[in-house]
């Protein structure tokens, strides 16, 4: 059995003249990625390898969830499409892999990868910070398939602010 745990990084600044790769997260995505990260620890959500975008939101996301566990940053995961986010974590060694990146690549991966969707209103759109939790019945990450998973959780930061 191995775990995805599937983040968007949180609400990003633009109101900084940086380039898209090197933008920060707004003051929002701020509060947004501890709440997440809190969310995990307190139902024993916790990756023990982690996948993350190269984007200073996705670095500052990660940070901000406070999860330890070894990470690679993957170029590759920036604005990614579905079958290059499906190649990476097909590489993945840990049992529990956390991956962190981009829409609209995020949601599609989402959808292609599980069985059903969760009962969620906010699922397809996967807003900032938004995190799925799936599991799929493989003994290796290079067996994975679209469409094996089994969604445990989806949250969103609102689910958690009210």
């Amino acid at each position: 059995m191995k775990q995805l745990i599937l983040v968007r990084h949180a609400k990003s600044d633009w109101n900084q003249d940086l380039p898209d790769h090197h933008r920060p997260l707004n003051p929002r995505g701020r509060d947004a990625a501890p709440a997440i990260g809190a969310w995990l620890r307190k139902n024993g959500y916790l990756p023990d390898e982690v996948l993350c975008s190269t984007a200073a939101r996705t670095r500052e996301t990660l940070e901000l969830l406070d999860v330890t566990a070894p990470t690679r940053f993957e170029r590759a995961l920036y604005h990614a499409a579905p079958e290059t986010m499906l190649e990476i974590l097909k590489s993945a060694q840990g049992d529990s892999v956390m991956m962190l990146g981009h829409n609209p690549g995020i949601a599609e991966f989402a959808e292609e990868m599980l069985q059903a969707p969760p009962d969620h209103p906010r699922f397809a759109a996967y807003p900032t910070c938004a995190t799925l939790v799936a599991h799929f019945d493989i003994d290796d990450w290079s067996g994975l398939q679209p469409h094996s998973g089994t969604a445990q959780a989806f949250i969103v930061p609102r689910d958690l602010t009210g």
